[in-house]
């Protein structure tokens, strides 16, 4: 028996063959249009005359948006917190607070990580939250924590007020 013979010639398919021609060809169109700046043109709109409303077209008036009700300062109950290396700081910012009329129930150690001076508030006082951060000038609110109290703002601090 005889082995069979494996030698030939293999032609690409025509396929193939516009394949390569086509990659090609994206490449010098590729070459040929790198650099080019974009050209722009000013769109500029053609804009009607107006038109006086007609006294039958009913006019509308936008409502003003209404604004949320004043924060009480007074009832909000506040607690403060110090998280630095200062001594008295949150009795500080405590009497500041009471002095813009927060009632602040007290003031303590706080032993954990905060990245800056923050204003904790539950969810039925976040208005009071953003208040009391606006009134003592502190850039970072956020919602309450455990072990926070639900209905108390909790006032952290990291470092003196600016």
């Amino acid at each position: 028996m005889r082995a069979r013979d494996q030698r030939g010639a293999a032609y690409p398919s025509p396929v193939v063959m516009l394949s390569v021609i086509a990659v090609a060809m994206a490449a010098i169109a590729f070459v040929a249009t790198r650099g080019g700046e974009p050209t722009e043109r000013e769109v500029t709109p053609v804009s009607q005359p107006s038109q006086a409303p007609s006294a039958t077209a009913p006019t509308k008036t936008p409502k003003p948006k209404p604004k949320p009700p004043a924060v009480d300062r007074g009832s909000v109950h506040v607690e403060v917190f110090n998280n630095s290396g200062i001594t008295g700081l949150a009795g500080d910012v405590a009497e500041e607070a009471t002095g813009m009329g927060w009632k602040v129930v007290g003031s303590d150690n706080w032993y954990g990580t905060i990245p800056a001076n923050t204003v904790y508030y539950p969810a039925k006082l976040k208005q009071a939250g953003k208040q009391l951060a606006l009134d003592l000038g502190i850039k970072r609110t956020a919602p309450s924590v455990d072990p926070m109290k639900n209905d108390v703002l909790t006032v952290i601090l990291t470092a003196p007020l600016g």
